[in-house]
């Protein structure tokens, strides 16, 4: 099949490439995002291969449809940029790679947890000066405190075995509570029962209708002062304007964000020499108590290899069966959740 590879940098064509043993497919690579604009590069293809922040909305599918692509390859466990309805209408089947490594994010997610309380990122900038004061770097233990994991499928349960080994104490919020989670000693409770007992709440949820915003002014008036809230799920499951209110007013004692609602203009670029014109994104970086990553979590040789070999399967299998192996429809997921 010839396969229009969108919103790709060298190392996903390393990658691909790889995955593409024998080269049994055509991958055409293009570093433009999918939109509108550029959907028309995907012409003569029968198959797209998209990102996290390409669009995939009705106007886009149409084209795409029109020119002939019959299956969208996400390289991605989410699927939240995609109109699933508008796909079916087209008759595009939509596949996706739903656990290619939980322990990436989740490792990520300990990293950014523990710079985070101990100010690493700011003692690294200060030793590079000259200064080795230790005032305004005071962390706390780990061991003894509560520790809130909301969305607690593949990444979060593999967050919360390695909290285990810190010795806390694990709340857990999920509509579909995971056995292997509660084996673990965490406690099942609402959402505001969460918030309002945690020390730290790290984020492992899809993004849909129902967790958009999840995190918002109402919720973070219940939680527990000083609280230390993580994001390595996706931008728009926390209102980031009421989380900035937060961190303003002390609700909030620290924040890490590996995703931000508005992203699609910002990560994956190098912008070091522009100005960013994103106002909220911008207001975060003025905090000293804000950590961001670019979207890094999924960032691993283990991770790009399975994420490839999985995208390289669906294609295959959709090649020979006309059907994907990890398919996406508009009623359902099939296949095991990543998040």
């Amino acid at each position: 099949m010839k396969v229009a590879v969108f919103s790709t940098k060298p190392y996903d064509r390393h990658f691909l490439d790889a995955a593409n043993a024998g080269n049994t497919h055509h991958l055409v690579y293009f570093d433009a995002r999918l939109s509108a604009e550029t959907a028309p590069l995907a012409a003569d293809a029968e198959a797209v291969c998209a990102f996290v922040n390409d669009v995939l909305d009705r106007a886009v599918l149409t084209t795409l449809a029109d020119n002939g692509v019959r299956l969208i390859a996400l390289r991605s466990a989410g699927f939240n940029n995609v109109d699933l309805a508008a796909a079916s209408d087209l008759g595009l089947a939509v596949a996706r790679v739903p656990a290619y490594s939980p322990r990436a994010v989740a490792e990520h997610t300990l990293a950014l947890m523990l710079c985070l309380n101990r100010k690493i990122h700011r003692a690294y900038n200060r030793v590079r000066e000259g200064n080795f004061a230790l005032d305004g770097l005071l962390g706390f233990d780990l061991h003894g405190k509560t520790v809130g994991v909301v969305g607690t499928g593949k990444i979060g349960e593999t967050v919360a075995t390695i909290l285990r080994g810190f010795d806390v104490r694990l709340l857990a919020h999920d509509p579909y509570p995971n056995p292997a989670v509660s084996a673990l000693g965490a406690r099942y409770v609402s959402r505001e029962e969460l918030f309002q007992n945690s020390d730290i709440v790290t984020l492992h949820c899809p993004l849909t209708p129902d967790t958009r915003h999840l995190v918002d002014a109402a919720l973070l008036a219940k939680a527990k002062p000083g609280l230390m809230l993580i994001n390595t799920s996706r931008g728009a499951v926390i209102d980031t304007r009421a989380v900035i209110r937060g961190l303003k007013d002390g609700t909030l004692g620290s924040l890490a964000l590996d995703v931000y609602e508005e992203e699609a203009d910002l990560f994956f670029e190098d912008l070091s020499d522009t100005v960013i014109r994103d106002d909220v994104f911008a207001r975060l970086l003025t905090f000293p108590n804000v950590l961001i990553t670019g979207h890094q979590a999924f960032f691993t040789r283990e991770a790009l290899g399975q994420i490839a070999e999985t995208t390289l399967a669906n294609i295959d299998a959709f090649a020979a069966t006309g059907q994907a192996v990890h398919v996406v429809s508009s009623e359902k997921v099939v296949g095991r959740t990543a998040a």
